[in-house]
């Protein structure tokens, strides 16, 4: 798995090649620092970790500032390992390198982004489930109209299942969207455009994977 930690900028559209206009999302990737090499020997597995975003170093913690010096590069902000599979990328790599947007994607290809999606708090059960509600105000009846109505039986089993679709926090999920399209790599802004909605706010941070 090879990737790269961004952020997300905003949305905005581009034509294809056949003349639809697409929706489109902008992502600030990179550029990444190399920060650790785990190997099998040393660490059981291997990966290759990024690090992205300066971070005040009187904000960081100690333990942190000497790993970042081990690496030679200031306090990041997150940090993301890719696990790899193919032999030649992580030899390609070393300690404290920078890694950019370019030397990853190519226009045209397909990428997974995994986001965490906007946090809406408590929700009842039209917003988080789409539910339609009990009904209108008929024959007494008010305060219905976003109600759930009944969740579980009588007597038999006299108990309201696991999973049943109730109201409760919404949002705030790791989301990964799968097969998003490369429209435009803008390499010396190391911007990159893809073709449909990524999850999270602006300003939040994704991690592209191909």
């Amino acid at each position: 798995m090879i990737g790269i930690i961004g952020k997300k900028i905003g949305m905005t559209s581009l034509y294809d090649g056949k003349g639809h206009k697409q929706a489109c999302t902008v992502i600030q990737g990179g550029p990444c620092v190399v920060t650790q090499l785990k190997t099998l020997s040393v660490d059981g597995y291997q990966a290759v970790q990024l690090a992205y975003d300066d971070k005040k170093e009187k904000n960081t913690t100690k333990p942190l500032l000497g790993h970042f010096s081990k690496a030679s590069t200031t306090p990041k902000r997150k940090q993301v390992e890719f696990s790899y599979a193919d032999e030649a990328w992580p030899q390609q790599l070393a300690l404290g390198q920078l890694v950019r947007l370019a030397d990853i994607f190519e226009e045209g290809e397909f990428v997974d982004v995994v986001g965490r999606s906007k946090g809406k708090g408590f929700q009842g059960v039209v917003k988080r489930h789409g539910f339609s509600g009990v009904g209108g105000r008929s024959h007494g009846q008010h305060n219905r109209e976003r109600a759930p109505g009944s969740i579980g039986a009588n007597s038999d089993p006299s108990r309201v299942f696991k999973g049943m679709r109730m109201g409760g926090r919404t949002g705030g999920n790791r989301v990964k969207v799968k097969n998003l399209k490369v429209m435009k790599i803008l390499p010396e802004k190391d911007l990159i455009v893809l073709c449909g909605a990524v999850p999270g706010a602006h300003n939040s941070y994704v991690i592209l994977e191909k």
